[in-house]
């Protein structure tokens, strides 16, 4: 049986470049080396995109200093071509391009802007190849916090207060800015608008903190959003999944983010790096009834934005029960002890089964518009 072949893309200009490496190393080792024939192709800071082989992809690791994986910018130059077949894919050597091969599927690992917010997918579009995922105005609209928010609410599905401006509203029209933040509570998270892995965040608790707070936001984007911080509230996260028999998208059991530590938010170090004051509680200790109800708004957020494949949907339950959603991730942390593969993990679809389960969902996705 001739083997699929999938292109594996990950690395990224992004400041989850590293992260993705480690991501690309567990679901390298995890598809059926039978079924799959893997290409993979790492994009380094920069936006050069290099051919990597398949062994290098697995060293990649944490080290005992804490460093991280990169992409090395040495590697040879991957270059893709739209032809009758399809997406092929070749290596350049000096002014030739060898090693071609046509491309059944693409999984691109990338978080963050120009791999999760609808960009590559257009690309991918363009190519003809199917790939993994949601597709190009779903993946933008949820990389923009404040237009994820907003269609959101379009659909009555409950959010929190926020404020959001661009860099020449900052610029030239601050007053009104500082007018609208006015109206929150302190104290207030202060975001890239179209940033990841919390990445670029502050929490703010007075009017003082806030011009520092959008300087090192825009170092990320230079459009930013200002949430107000919900007291009290229980962070539930859900993953929801495409189905291969074309029936409604499958919702897991929810799981907690668990700080232990007074203030603090689920920023990158407690996410990826070890000793941190975080714990995840899969699945969460939950009535049926609040169970329920955080599954539906997942599953209602996930149609409300057009989602496909995949998507890990981000709740806050309130004191009083209510549960609003945070936020959609069209490509959540990935690594073998991130969040969504753990809910699927408990609701009996390992690792394994549920990156096959993605590339099939793929492949049964016609190209073209849909």
């Amino acid at each position: 049986m001739q083997r699929i072949r999938v292109l594996l893309i990950f690395g990224g200009d992004s400041s989850e470049h590293e992260i993705s490496c480690l991501t690309a190393r567990g679901v390298l080792a995890a598809l059926d080396q039978n079924r799959f024939n893997v290409t993979c192709v790492g994009i380094a800071r920069g936006g050069r995109w290099v051919m990597v082989a398949p062994d290098q992809v697995l060293d990649y690791r944490i080290g005992s200093d804490g460093s991280l994986p990169q992409v090395d910018p040495a590697f040879d130059d991957a270059v893709l071509l739209r032809t009758a077949d399809g997406l092929e894919l070749g290596r350049r050597s000096g002014d030739r391009i060898v090693d071609l091969v046509t491309i059944d599927v693409a999984f691109a690992l990338l978080h963050g802007p120009f791999g999760e917010d609808g960009t590559i997918q257009g690309l991918f579009e363009l190519m003809g190849v199917r790939y993994v995922g949601a597709g190009v105005l779903a993946s933008s609209v949820c990389q923009d916090k404040m237009a994820m928010k907003r269609q959101l609410q379009s659909h009555q599905i409950p959010v929190g207060p926020f404020v959001g401006f661009d860099q020449h509203t900052w610029r030239t029209n601050r007053a009104a800015v500082w007018s609208q933040i006015d109206t929150l509570t302190y104290p207030l998270f202060v975001k890239p608008n179209r940033g990841g892995s919390s990445i670029g965040i502050s929490r703010i608790t007075g009017p003082g903190e806030l011009e520092a707070a959008v300087a090192t936001a825009q170092q990320h984007d230079p459009t930013v959003i200002v949430e107000q911080a919900l007291m009290g509230v229980r962070e539930i996260e859900c993953a929801v999944l495409g189905s291969l028999d074309q029936g409604p998208p499958r919702v897991s059991l929810p799981g907690e983010v668990v700080l232990h530590q007074e203030n603090a938010f689920y920023d990158f170090e407690k996410k990826y790096l070890g000793d941190q004051p975080v714990s995840l509680s899969v699945p969460a200790e939950l009535d049926p009834y609040l169970c329920e109800q955080i599954q539906q708004v997942a599953l209602a957020s996930y149609l409300a934005l057009g989602v496909e494949g995949l998507a890990r949907v981000d709740t806050f339950v309130l004191p009083s029960g209510e549960v609003i959603v945070n936020e959609l991730n069209t490509m959540p942390g990935f690594t073998p002890t991130s969040m969504y593969p753990m809910l699927w993990q408990v609701c009996g679809l390992d690792y394994t089964a549920l990156v096959t389960e993605l590339i099939d969902l793929a492949l049964a996705r016609p190209v073209g518009l849909r």
